[in-house]
């Protein structure tokens, strides 16, 4: 449905009511991207200022905040880079253009119907001059960036109309809208709210443009003043914003706000040929990002069969499906130029999206599906299932993520499916946060048949092997098969309709190796396509073993046969062990840490940790004995204090750990300490005896991804103390060990 409501929206009041019943309510008109921050009046503005708090309180985000310094031309010099973009190569390239007109040409659906939709839309309509502001405000006193919303779309729409049909009106009223905003808008600010109008509608004017750079009646002269623009006026707040998150603590603020930055600081890479920019975006989202939009990030956890919880779905679905539209666009735009951030980490993102999608669908009795839901806590507090808010909200976002993994590359994506297929043909969306129109803009055939099901999965928890696989597009059912690992003798256990939960719990396997596939079979059961291989131990394997006891050099040697040996940082040394005539790793409280291998637990579910500690004792804060994470935001660690010992294992900082807790490691002895993890049950061992369990510890290790600091004696926190002590015979298993096993050890 298509909403042209520039005389309605006219009047602020009007406005507002409007904002804030579709924010509220979710519904089918979309919800704006306010995804917290101050100005922003979203479901959860009654019980928290929404993205407003800071360290030290809101008063940050109540003063109206101009661009920051680093606005000034010079500091966002160029770098020479030898990358070379793909023009035009953001939402749409040139090639997608040719598909579009082709299908159209053929008058083939679904191509009709979303053209359909772009002509029928107010916004893609001749005869209606641009409206530029010199400032726009979003967030607090004097806002009035619906101007630069409305005109931001329709030079979009105009643009895109102009290169499907041909006629070159639309072109010229496009470039009428670009150049007018161009040349008047010099200040975009607000409260924080302003960091969010720069990523939305600066990533819908480099779309725009970027179509236009193709139009010879654009000029070279303009296309160089709309780079400098972007680059001056909306690139320095969306990197602002992602260094700083306006001074807040990283979590405060919600996955959608870090992802409109990333879509649009990685636009304006694209098109004002930044490879410095746009590596930006890529390096934050891919690997050093420390907010709710990174990858690791934004989806919180994955369930069994790749259900990814998606950070904002306990929050409410408008806003969910604002960040997850926004992380396909972004990934669209990474694949066009060659990078396929959609495919990282065995497709997170579809993950995700799978999880969204199926929170917005219905059941045979009409009922809204229920999905699995691991406790989430942040800074704006603890969500402990999908949330009814805003359900559904049918955001026209799906269409792109659909055609990349459906169609490009043939995996099963039945939520996804259902939801685009519902929505088809996607149209206009008034709130102005997506450009719309997917239908027309990425449909396509489908370009892979028979790709086996993927991403096999087996993980031990609970003490059996739990499968998580992708499914094939064109499989009708997966049939799951098991072998005694170093035979060839497949046996099938189950079939799972295509359409249901790709996951399979073998119960029935109650100790040994064992080796799974997952066939892909038509509907008369013969086999299209084959699996790869997953291997699971159900013995409790010893993945690392480190004595250290070394006694010399720089090294702590692995012992389990499988090379993952360690190296000893900073003020680590050797120094007498338990036993006469043993070394062991003597770590100063200063510096001296054990560096293990990146990824050490990334297969890992059910898991006993293992070690022999000499505490010294700290005089403040939380030392640890290990610490597997990659920020302060992602950790599993061991933590003592002069009060208690704690296992806490978390996703969101500090604000979401779950923790196992006892008293205070005894000082100035050897103490054996052990960790169990078998399912949702932590418990704490101290010489041999449970001392604390929990039954709520949802996060196993693999959900940490692949962790990239694994240290004994170290903490992800920078400020947190060193462990104070010696350590000696550090194991890890792949699987829970019982009381009498962790006792035996204690013995030994």
């Amino acid at each position: 449905m298509d909403f042209d409501l520039d005389a309605f929206l006219a009047a602020t009041g009007n406005r507002r009511q409007w904002m804030q019943r579709a924010l509220l309510t979710g519904g089918t008109l979309g919800v704006a991207g306010c995804g917290g921050g101050s100005g922003g009046a979203g479901a959860d503005a009654v019980a928290a200022a929404d993205g407003a708090a800071t360290a030290s309180g809101s008063a940050a985000s109540a003063a109206t905040v101009a661009a920051p310094a680093t606005a000034d031309m010079a500091a966002v010099a160029s770098t020479s880079t030898a990358r070379t973009f793909v023009h035009p190569g953001l939402l749409h390239t040139e090639a997608d253009f040719t598909r579009m007109r082709t299908q159209l040409n053929a008058g083939r659906e679904p191509w009709v119907g979303g053209y359909r939709a772009l002509t029928s839309s107010g916004r893609a309509q001749l005869g209606r001059d641009p409206q530029p502001l010199a400032t726009v405000v979003r967030g607090g006193e004097g806002e009035n960036f619906r101007a630069m919303v409305e005109d931001a779309q329709r030079a979009y729409q105009l643009a895109l109309r102009w290169k499907v049909s041909g006629d070159k009106a639309y072109a010229d009223q496009a470039v009428r809208y670009v150049n007018a905003w161009v040349s008047t808008m010099t200040t975009l600010t607000g409260n924080n709210d302003h960091y969010l109008a720069a990523g939305i509608y600066g990533y819908q004017w480099a779309n725009a443009a970027e179509i236009l750079r193709t139009y010879p009646g654009w000029s070279a002269s303009d296309l160089a003043a709309c780079q400098q623009w972007l680059l001056k006026h909306f690139y320095p707040l969306t990197s602002t914003f992602l260094k700083t998150h306006a001074g807040s603590n990283v979590t405060n603020h919600w996955a959608n706000w870090d992802l409109v930055c990333l879509v649009g600081m990685l636009s304006f890479g694209v098109f004002c040929d930044r490879a410095d920019v746009y590596q930006e975006a890529l390096d934050y989202f891919v690997s050093n990002g420390r907010g709710n939009g990174a990858s690791q990030h934004m989806v919180y956890a994955r369930h069994p069969g790749h259900m990814g919880q998606w950070q904002e779905s306990g929050r409410d679905q408008g806003h969910a499906t604002l960040s997850l539209g926004m992380a396909g666009y972004l990934c669209e735009m990474a694949w066009n130029q060659g990078d396929d951030l959609y495919g990282m980490d065995d497709n997170r993102l579809l993950a995700g999206a799978e999880y969204v999608a199926k929170a917005q669908l219905r059941d045979a009795a009409g009922a809204f599906y229920t999905l699995p839901f691991y406790t989430y806590s942040n800074r704006q507090g603890t969500r402990t299932a999908v949330s009814d808010g805003g359900r559904p909200n049918l955001r026209p976002c799906w269409e792109a993520i659909y055609n990349h993994y459906v169609k490009r590359k043939g995996l099963a994506a039945p939520s996804v499916t259902a939801l685009a297929a519902q929505l088809r043909p996607e149209g206009n969306t008034w709130l102005g946060d997506d450009l719309s129109f997917g239908t027309l803009t990425y449909s396509r055939d489908a370009e892979k048949s028979r790709v086996p099901p993927s991403g096999v999965q087996a993980i031990v928890r609970g003490g059996a092997a739990q499968l998580s696989w992708w499914g094939s597009a064109d499989a009708a059912v997966h049939a799951v098969m098991r072998v005694a690992a170093g035979s060839s003798a497949y046996t099938e256990l189950a079939r799972v309709p295509a359409g249901e939960l790709n996951t399979w719990t073998d119960a029935s396997a109650t100790g040994g190796r064992w080796q799974y596939q997952i066939r892909a079979l038509d509907g008369a059961g013969a086999t299209l396509s084959t699996s790869a291989t997953s291997t699971v131990d159900l013995d409790a394997p010893l993945l690392i073993n480190l004595p250290l006891d070394d006694g010399q050099g720089t090294g702590a040697r692995d012992t389990s046969g499988r090379g993952l040996n360690a190296a000893l940082k900073g003020g680590a040394s050797w120094g007498a062990g338990r036993q006469a005539n043993r070394q062991a790793l003597v770590l100063d409280g200063s510096s001296g840490h054990l560096e293990m291998p990146v990824g050490l637990l990334a297969r890992t579910g059910d898991v006993t940790l293992t070690a022999w500690v000499w505490w010294n004792g700290v005089t403040r804060g939380n030392a640890r004995v290990f610490d597997f994470g990659s920020t302060d935001i992602t950790y599993l660690a061991l933590l003592v204090s002069p009060d208690a010992m704690r296992v806490s294992v978390t996703n969101t900082s500090y604000f979401g750990e779950q923790t196992v807790s006892t008293g205070a490691l005894p000082k100035g002895r050897w103490v054996h300490l052990a960790v169990t993890l078998r399912d949702r049950t932590c418990t704490l061992y101290v010489d041999g005896l449970a001392a604390s369990s929990i039954t709520t510890m949802d996060l196993a290790p693999y959900q940490l991804g692949n962790t990239t600091h694994n240290w004994l004696g170290r903490a992800q926190y920078g400020a947190d103390p060193y462990f104070n002590g010696r350590l000696q015979d550090f194991r890890i298993y792949g699987g829970a060990l019982d009381a009498a096993a962790v006792q035996a050890l204690a013995r030994a």
